[in-house]
């Protein structure tokens, strides 16, 4: 099952500063991610969700994403990817 990927202007801004290697490395593991029944066993929820509720962990990047209100899976909405020391300094 594959959930649909939207990515903000934000998360594609924060791609477009990154290298090419680390940005297709983010985007295949993104994609693997999407591609699982449960995509939410890769997420970890976050506890002051000030931008976003879950995250994925892609080495040093960390992606910030929300789910629709029902906690349901159908749309994947990436809002942020940076580095994990600057990540939840949004």
């Amino acid at each position: 099952m594959t959930h649909k990927l939207v990515y903000t202007k934000k998360a594609f801004a924060d791609l477009a500063s990154l290298t090419k290697q680390d940005t297709k490395r983010i985007l295949e593991k993104i994609s693997y991610f999407s591609k699982q029944q449960k995509p939410l066993n890769y997420a970890v929820k976050l506890k002051d969700p000030k931008y976003g509720t879950y995250r994925f962990r892609i080495g040093n990047y960390r992606a910030i994403f929300d789910i629709d209100k029902n906690g349901n899976i159908h749309v994947l909405l990436i809002l942020a990817i940076k580095h994990r020391k600057n990540i939840y300094k949004l």
